[in-house]
């Protein structure tokens, strides 16, 4: 049975979004010329949108639509277009606090769930970049600017009451994008599901022990309910680095259609996770062993520098800027509540770590275990070699997740990564 959609709403095509794209003034004139001067492909390679390039005399654009599907399953598993909007709001939100490192919009179709943005080029993919082997030297602080701005100045602490529950409403909607992280990455892995897959049967009896373990299983199921209840901050909802798009010099944050209002270290800990994945990652992309040792220690410091970068500029952001109705400023204006405020922030901050390390062991096992892998291990052809590289990932992540207070700062869990490394 077809699936239902709004009145007025059609999936584009390679012919037709031309024909769209030149019925809108301003993105005609962007391009120059009219619609059969111009080059068009499809390049979306995600799970879910739609995603043209449009070439003209004058420029380029990018034109993303929704589905009203998964694309990764089809039309068996229906999806909100609703997403796109929410995509829309959350990139108007991201520029204003960190302008230079998220796409420009340039138009928004309400019928259509359509966005127009301007084309990143010749940026490409970092996962892409990483399985290559690609150093970024200003990655870890672009996104730590990215992170700390967009996560601090949506929160209490910046934000008055108000407009923080005004944000909440504006972003609750997002219900069934939410359902699938709340399904896909705290749940189905732990469970015998359908849609989970991974290297078989090489993997089979490690994931059979995750399914047994308890103390995992409870640590997983605490971690979700933080993810549904408790609304720190205006999230990007997937923020991998299959989200961002790279030169060596510059950083872009992309795809925030999984955007709500949610805990800070969901974010923070999706990052560091995907990182450390492809770092495990390495060994199966050398051609000689050995080959990729400079380029592991590089991910290793760029974990270190996201984390050190985000802690140190959003405690900056705070103590810059205690404008919301959390921690008043007015109460702590004495000199004496300087110092109990400083380790009130650090208290804060160390929470949010432990949330962070977590929500990244979660992210790893749902790469290995659930629907939706990463390249960085799919592209490892050999399955022996690549169930190595996962298992090692496993092990992190399940320490991540049930120790979390374990690991005193980021260099603990750096050395741990480079430990299991060496052990095979």
């Amino acid at each position: 049975m077809a699936i239902e959609t709004p009145e007025g709403y059609r999936a584009l095509s390679e012919h037709s979004v031309c024909g769209y794209v030149e019925s809108v003034a301003p993105l005609r004139q962007r391009l120059g010329g009219n619609a059969s001067a111009w080059r068009v492909r499809e390049v979306g390679d995600g799970n879910l949108n739609l995603v043209f390039i449009i070439e003209g005399p004058a420029g380029d654009l990018c034109v993303k639509q929704a589905l009203p599907y998964v694309r990764l399953v089809g039309e068996g598993w229906p999806l909100p277009l609703e997403r796109a909007w929410f995509e829309h709001q959350a990139l108007l939100e991201q520029s204003r606090h960190a302008p230079d490192l998220v796409p420009q919009v340039l138009h928004y179709d309400e019928k259509l769930f359509l966005l127009a943005m301007e084309r990143l080029s010749p940026h490409i993919i970092m996962r892409r970049g990483m399985i290559d082997g690609l150093v970024y030297p200003r990655f870890a602080g672009q996104i730590s600017h990215f992170l700390a701005r967009t996560l601090y100045f949506t929160s209490d602490l910046a934000l008055p009451a108000a407009r923080k529950k005004a944000m909440i409403g504006r972003f609750c909607g997002n219900t069934e994008l939410c359902r699938i992280t709340e399904d896909l990455i705290f749940t189905d892995p732990y469970m015998v599901h359908e849609r989970n897959r991974w290297t078989t049967p090489e993997l089979d009896e490690t994931a059979r022990e995750l399914r047994q373990d308890a103390a995992l299983k409870l640590a997983v199921a605490r971690l979700k309910l933080r993810f549904m209840s408790d609304a720190q901050a205006l999230l990007h909802g997937d923020m991998h680095t299959g989200s961002i798009m790279v030169t060596e010099a510059e950083t872009k944050v992309i795809d925030p259609e999984f955007a709500f209002v949610g805990p800070i270290g969901f974010d923070v800990g999706k990052l560091l996770g995907n990182l450390l994945l492809s770092y495990f990652s390495q060994r199966g992309h050398e051609t000689r062993p050995g080959e990729r040792d400079a380029y592991r220690a590089w991910i290793l410091e760029t974990v270190r520098e996201v984390w050190d970068g985000f802690e140190r500029e959003f405690l900056a952001l705070w103590r810059a800027h205690p404008t919301g109705d959390a921690y008043p400023a007015m109460l702590f204006e004495e000199p004496a509540d300087a110092a109990a405020l400083g380790e009130e922030r650090s208290r804060y901050m160390r929470a949010l770590f432990q949330d962070a390390l977590g929500f990244a062991g979660t992210s790893m096992i749902r790469r290995t275990l659930g629907l939706a892998h990463n390249a960085d291990m799919e592209e490892i052809a050999e399955p022996a070699r690549r169930a190595a590289c996962e298992r090692r990932n496993l092990r992190l992540a399940r320490e991540l997740i049930v120790h979390a207070a374990d690991f005193a700062d980021i260099a603990r869990v750096t050395q741990r990564a480079a430990a299991l490394e060496q052990e095979s």
